[in-house]
């Protein structure tokens, strides 16, 4: 019978070990799911600043604060403080609202000058600010590229076929060497009832490292589709596939067909 006092603290004593153990795995699982809540300091612009202003008559002015951003909003060589460029200029503009970062600051004279490495040519787009993710891109960025288009069959004899509309990845990583200013544009659209609507968009030039393949790919989709970027960073996974059709987005337009 002296046994079973035994086997009864052993059983309580796996059962709390088995208890602290479930424990520290939510308690891990919690913190790594809010990781990338966690807020971080960044450095932002209040104002627009000018190519070739120091960051001495920047900061002068007023035109940086201290924000506080999600880690998973922080872009990538955000800087906390100008200590590090604070005999230096801006080589492009810089908008209100976007986090700053050591690229876009150089050596007085080095305006509006772009690093091209030496295996790349230099290419420009103008996009949209949903379409260069919302002023995220910044140079020095590397970025996953989508087309999205209405493609045309040309046949040998002359004749045409217009394929189904298609959204597909058209490289999944190029750096961004450059982000020019943002002009606005008017759109206007016309709806069923003959009603106009016109509406002001953003738009901005990016410039992008790429070999002459990829160059031929980006020229060729932004004139005859639409591009858009996603930003990428270490952990990012892109992998190349056939693309989303109306059919893969709606199957049940097309009578389950997908």
């Amino acid at each position: 019978m002296a046994r079973r006092p035994i086997l009864l603290l052993v059983a309580f004593l796996i059962a709390g070990l088995g208890t602290a153990l479930i424990l520290m795995y939510v308690s891990g699982i919690n913190a790594r799911a809010t990781q990338g809540q966690e807020l971080v300091e960044v450095l932002t612009a209040t104002e627009t600043i000018e190519p070739g202003e120091s960051v001495a008559d920047a900061q002068g002015a007023g035109k940086f604060e201290k924000i506080k951003v999600a880690r998973d909003s922080m872009v990538d060589g955000a800087l906390t403080s100008v200590s590090s460029i604070d005999d230096q200029v801006a080589v492009g503009s810089i908008f209100p609202g976007e986090q700053i970062i050591s690229q876009k600051f150089g050596d007085p004279g080095s305006e509006e000058t772009l690093r091209i490495p030496d295996d790349k040519l230099a290419i420009s787009v103008e996009l949209t600010n949903p379409a260069r993710v919302a002023g995220f891109v910044n140079p020095g960025s590397r970025v996953a590229i989508f087309v999205s288009a209405d493609p045309e069959l040309i046949r040998a004899d002359g004749s045409t076929q217009k394929l189904p509309p298609v959204t597909r990845l058209l490289l999944p990583d190029i750096q961004v060497i450059g982000v020019g200013t943002t002009t606005v544009s008017s759109r206007t659209t016309t709806n069923e009832d003959g009603e106009q609507t016109t509406e002001e968009i953003p738009r901005t030039i990016l410039t992008l490292a790429a070999d002459q393949k990829q160059a031929q790919k980006v020229i060729f989709a932004a004139r005859n589709g639409e591009l858009s970027f996603a930003l990428l960073n270490d952990k990012s996974k892109v992998s190349d596939a056939r693309g989303i059709t109306a059919i893969d987005i709606l199957p049940e337009a097309f009578g389950g067909l997908s």
